[in-house]
């Protein structure tokens, strides 16, 4: 069985190509799942292992797309059957496991979601990785006494992927949020998810000596890291929590202990690839019920066929996407 699917192929040692080819589907191990792919979704982390980013992706020729929906084509495991509408987001996909940027993906069954009925299979890849490790830091925070009543929430990066569903997942949940961007022609789009305040990208990267400043929020999920991520903390109320999901500002973090040994603030970090099964599900559902946003959906998305999937590849490393690209198949 043939099937397209893009694929990057590095040409010489530190250069890659991205081109389309027909691949055919190897025979299904044990307990595995072959998925026809509907939709996928764009992610950070796509763009980087589409660029060769061996930190992602360490073997080529490879397709990345850490997120698909689709179908169940085939399957050897008992927890499936053909037909079975399903989602996969994170572990091994996309990263060196043939991801969701194909017509069919392969993948064990352990790590194979049952479509949420409350989600169509689009509405499930504009959620996503982004909106699952929004909701994930957000059940970590009030695991660790989070609430609406201590203050607003301050969300960076906030007209990404993840940056745009924490907003709106915040403000469903009643919390104040306020978004942080370097792009000022994007207040509107954040109020209608529900931003109430912003600061711009430059308010959260000052350098200070100061070990810490006034307080200005009750918690962060913050998308960006480095001095960002140091300003978040410096700036966070007492008991307060904050979220570290990204790291498109760099991946190092200085800072002192003293807003964890004065304020006693708590910094949690965000793996959402390698969540199990067990919390995976508790947090679909979560997404599905008390953290609902799917009416906020439309104003994210952007929906592009896979042949437009470079041009989009291009722009979201240039810092140009807004909200979620969505391809569908």
């Amino acid at each position: 069985m043939e099937f397209t699917a893009l694929q990057i192929t590095e040409t010489t040692e530190g250069t890659f190509e991205r081109n389309f080819v027909k691949r055919t589907a190897p025979e299904l191990g044990q307990n595995e799942v072959r998925i026809a792919v509907k939709y996928a979704a764009l992610n950070y982390k796509d763009a980087l292992s589409a660029t060769g980013n061996k930190g992602i992706t360490k073997k080529y020729p490879h397709t990345p797309g850490v997120d698909a929906s689709g179908v169940v084509a085939a399957t050897t495991s008992a927890l499936f059957a053909v037909g079975d509408q399903v989602l996969v987001t994170g572990y091994d996909l996309g990263m060196n496991t043939n991801g969701g940027f194909g017509e069919y993906i392969q993948v064990p069954a352990a790590w194979v979601v049952p479509l949420p009925s409350a989600f169509s299979l689009k509405q499930a890849m504009v959620l996503g990785t982004a909106a699952f490790t929004a909701a994930l830091a957000l059940y970590k925070m009030e695991q660790n006494g989070q609430t609406p009543e201590q203050g607003a929430i301050l969300v960076t990066g906030a007209t990404g992927g993840v940056g745009s569903l924490a907003v709106a997942i915040l403000a469903h949940a009643g919390y104040q949020v306020i978004a942080a961007t370097g792009k000022p022609q994007s207040h509107a789009y954040l109020k209608t998810l529900g931003a109430t305040d912003f600061k711009t990208r430059e308010d959260l990267n000052t350098v200070s000596t100061r070990a810490l400043v006034s307080s200005q929020w009750a918690g962060a999920i913050d998308n960006v890291g480095g001095n960002t991520l140091a300003n978040c903390l410096k700036a966070c109320k007492a008991k307060g929590n904050v979220a570290a999901c990204g790291l498109v500002q760099s991946p190092e973090l200085t800072t002192t202990v003293f807003p964890f040994i004065i304020k006693g603030i708590n910094l949690l970090g965000i793996d959402s690839a390698e969540t199990p099964m067990p919390l995976r599900l508790k947090i679909w559902q979560k997404l599905s019920e008390d953290w609902n946003v799917t009416d906020k959906l439309s104003s994210i998305t952007t929906t592009i066929p896979l042949t437009q999937i470079n041009e989009y590849i291009d722009k979201m490393l240039q810092g140009e996407n807004i909200g979620r690209t969505i391809v569908e198949m």
